[in-house]
């Protein structure tokens, strides 16, 4: 158990982390993949999907931390989304043919370690 805490904390950090900066600095979080926001509805678009949804899911994580039968759940979560975002990344790379975007393969690559991380505390949960 002390392996999946510690895994959700760090998820929760990194997920702080990832949507303050998106939330307090859209335009230039947005230019790290490319994204150029024309308008102020694009900027509260990035502020709310980039930067409120990562910082709503590390919420939920710090809540698992008091609330350690929604643990589960939570690795559940983290399997399906960072799956999901893994190969909707993979599919957009091939689709656009943009397999030399460091940005992207740096983002694939974290999606893949934390489903992978999220899937083995899950195992152990249930090995329980």
């Amino acid at each position: 158990m002390y392996f999946t805490r510690v895994l959700l904390a760090l998820q929760a950090l990194i997920l702080t982390i990832i949507g303050l900066a998106y939330f307090i600095r859209p335009e230039e979080m947005a230019s790290y993949s490319g994204m150029l926001l024309m308008g102020p509805a694009a900027v509260t678009d990035v502020r709310a999907y980039y930067g409120c949804l990562p910082l709503g899911l590390a919420a939920f994580l710090l809540l698992v931390q008091l609330r350690l039968q929604l643990m589960r759940a939570a690795l559940d979560l983290l399997v399906l989304i960072y799956t999901a975002l893994a190969l909707g990344r993979v599919s957009g790379l091939w689709l656009d043919g943009s397999l030399q975007q460091t940005f992207n393969l740096y983002a694939l690559l974290f999606e893949v370690v934390s489903a992978g991380l999220a899937f083995v505390a899950l195992r152990r949960l249930e090995g329980r």
